[in-house]
């Protein structure tokens, strides 16, 4: 059972961060600064990001900040990113989480599933925050693809896994 849930948090969490990549992909350079609510698009994708990496990782204390995380931990949590991020940035950014999800969802067992989450902020189990971290991929990936709509740019669903 152990393995096929893992098959199933690792196509549903691929298939929301390709529905985010392609969002990103897609965004035209005139939109790459307009707002998504209060965050321009570009920073809105940069906190999917960011926190699509942070909760793949076993923990808050192994969690290792890249180049994108000049300020650390003041990054992640603070209402705005240091500074803007290219498309390009994050079309990389968004091929490390997937391939931090394989990695990450391949090594976990049925003890580390059904253990703590690893992260205070969230007292779960560990995958309840693979679900919530799908959740929040796809809650901004919504929010990206329906304002390339509103500019006749359209994005596709994807069921499971990366295309």
């Amino acid at each position: 059972m152990t393995e096929h849930l893992k098959h199933i948090l690792l196509g549903q969490m691929e298939a929301s961060l390709a529905m985010l990549r392609e969002c990103i992909e897609k965004c035209p350079a005139a939109h790459w600064d307009e707002k998504i609510a209060k965050y321009a698009f570009c920073q809105v994708a940069y906190h999917t990001l960011c926190f699509a990496d942070l909760y793949l990782t076993e923990s808050e204390s192994l969690f290792v900040f890249r180049d994108l995380h000049p300020k650390g931990w003041e990054e992640l949590n603070g209402e705005y990113p240091s500074r803007r991020f290219s498309q390009e940035e994050l079309l990389g950014y968004a091929n490390i989480c997937r391939d931090k999800a394989r990695a990450n969802l391949a090594a976990e067992t049925a003890e580390t599933l059904q253990g703590p989450s690893g992260f205070a902020r969230h007292p779960i189990s560990r995958v309840e925050l693979h679900l919530y971290n799908i959740r929040h991929i796809q809650h901004h990936a919504g929010q990206l693809s329906a304002s390339l709509r509103r500019i006749q740019v359209g994005t596709r669903w994807v069921k499971t896994g990366w295309p």
